[in-house]
């Protein structure tokens, strides 16, 4: 079975940069209404929905700060105030801080723990009716690092193994009505500030002998929208192999 996508509505946090923006991008090439959320990037998000309206898309940023347990829980109804109705949610938005164990402060905890796991609960919780009505689906992105222990980003890896054990609880709980999955992207997108000997080192240490690109994990996030009616509580994994080097 197939979802009929066209004048949906799709939020996707962090949607106006990096990945976030090529999935707003792809929902968007569906025919879907689009909610782009930004943090700190107003100008990016603005930027996308001009794009989305010269192509007559229906779309408008929102911002706010979902280290914010409120702003979290608020945004769902904003974003249903603004278009009427919620289909899909995507939870985007993440921050990765390479931080050693002994230098991980109570805020740096905080703050990635609040962005990257405790707001995709929330903003699933409050956006659980929205979706209900119209047996929507919620997509959240976590990372290749919550499977395997990176000891640089230990509180980015401990938040990303949150959110796949979130896709399987939500997934339990919200069922019939709602389908709940996950993308663990791994080399389809690296820092910004990554050399070409780290670029290349990167390829060679993985499987298929390549990196990815935004479009692998775009691929999967299609998949389990439009065509994943039978799909729960499964977190895809879009690493070229990288994780059979366990």
């Amino acid at each position: 079975m197939t979802r009929e996508l066209r004048d949906r509505v799709a939020l996707v946090t962090g949607g106006a940069r990096r990945l976030g923006r090529a999935f707003t991008l792809a929902l968007a090439s569906r025919g879907m209404r689009l909610a782009v959320h930004y943090g700190s990037s107003a100008n990016e998000a603005r930027d996308v929905v001009a794009e989305l309206r010269e192509q007559g898309i229906d779309a408008d940023a929102f911002g706010a700060d979902l280290r914010d347990p409120a702003e979290a829980r608020a945004l769902p109804d904003r974003v249903v105030e603004r278009f009427g109705r919620l289909d899909v949610l995507v939870n985007s938005a993440a921050v990765m801080e390479r931080i050693p164990i002994e230098e991980v402060t109570v805020d740096a905890w905080e703050s990635q723990i609040g962005l990257n796991l405790r707001a995709p609960f929330f903003l699933a919780q409050q956006a659980a009716p929205h979706l209900r009505a119209h047996h929507g689906t919620i997509v959240n992105i976590a990372d290749l690092s919550g499977f395997e222990p990176w000891r640089n980003y230990p509180v980015h890896s401990i938040s990303k193994a949150g959110v796949v054990m979130l896709t399987k609880v939500l997934a339990s709980a919200l069922a019939p009505e709602i389908t709940v999955n996950g993308i663990a992207p791994g080399t389809v997108l690296l820092p910004e500030d990554y050399d070409d000997a780290r670029r290349a080192f990167l390829a060679e240490t993985t499987p298929l002998q390549r990196l990815g690109a935004p479009e692998d994990a775009v691929a999967a996030l299609l998949y389990l929208v439009e065509h994943g009616t039978f799909v729960t509580g499964e977190t895809i994994v879009v690493d070229g192999g990288r994780l059979l080097r366990r």
